[in-house]
């Protein structure tokens, strides 16, 4: 028989684990009061240090806030649910991207910036994703999404090369209506999508543009989008930080 599998980690960082789950689930509501540190203490059963040192880690990662002189207290905001579905269709002829909508819809201010544009060697998995021969190319435009200014998302997504080139995703600039309102015009509306989720510690690329706090995990979305045939018009890889978001996704059954 298997040993069975121990938490090794050091009771600060399962204390905090614990906590940020009640926080992540609603369990401990938004503006909530923090109990006492002789509360924590006696809860856990444990020292005093230990209890400061796990709401140490949970403040450095955004969830807790201490006022001084008033005690300490869970973040204002809930984790917010982004449901991929949302976002699948092209946008109304005039209208923005749905990201950008669907945010004015829920009151919040939305905005990206272009980072990067350009013809790439895509990697392994895009390339297999876009079905390219060997050192085949892409075009690869990359940008961050904002929610109420602060960063939501570093997206990167690959196009056919014979697709793109020569037209506005060879732009550096951003496309009214998105992607998939301009695929759409040239020919290839989207039919259907594949989402993979993973999450992951952050790369330095991801931690830096996302302002991730201490040891934070993203999640990553790795989404092909198909057009008529299933021919592959788009691979794009969504990251977001896990601390602030979660992925809805709903299913019909037949």
């Amino acid at each position: 028989m298997p040993e069975p599998h121990e938490d090794r980690r050091p009771l600060a960082e399962r204390i905090a684990a614990e906590i940020r789950k009640a926080i992540m689930s609603g369990d401990w509501e938004p503006g909530r009061r923090v109990p006492t540190n002789e509360e924590l203490r006696t809860q856990y059963e444990t020292s005093n240090v230990t209890i400061q040192r796990a709401l140490q880690i949970l403040k450095d990662e955004s969830f807790l806030k201490g006022k001084t002189g008033v005690g300490v207290f869970v973040r204002e905001d809930r984790a917010q649910t982004i449901s991929p579905a949302h976002y699948f269709a092209p946008s109304e002829p005039g209208q923005p991207y749905r990201w950008l909508s669907e945010a004015t819809k829920r009151q919040q201010r939305s905005k990206y910036r272009m980072l990067e544009v350009g013809e790439v060697v895509p990697p392994v998995e895009v390339a297999r994703a876009l079905r390219l021969e060997g050192g085949g190319t892409a075009m690869f435009r990359s940008r961050i999404g904002f929610l109420d200014d602060l960063p939501a998302e570093l997206v990167h997504s690959y196009y056919p090369i014979e697709l793109a080139r020569g037209t506005r995703l060879a732009d550096r600039r951003l496309i009214p209506g998105g992607s998939p309102a301009l695929l759409a015009e040239l020919g290839y509306p989207t039919r259907s999508q594949e989402d993979a989720v993973a999450a992951r510690p952050a790369t330095t690329e991801e931690y830096e543009a996302l302002e991730i706090p201490r040891d934070v995990p993203v999640l990553e979305v790795f989404r092909v989008v198909y057009s008529n045939n299933e021919k592959p018009i788009e691979v794009t890889l969504v990251v977001k930080p896990a601390h602030r978001f979660k992925m809805g996704y709903r299913i019909e059954t037949p």
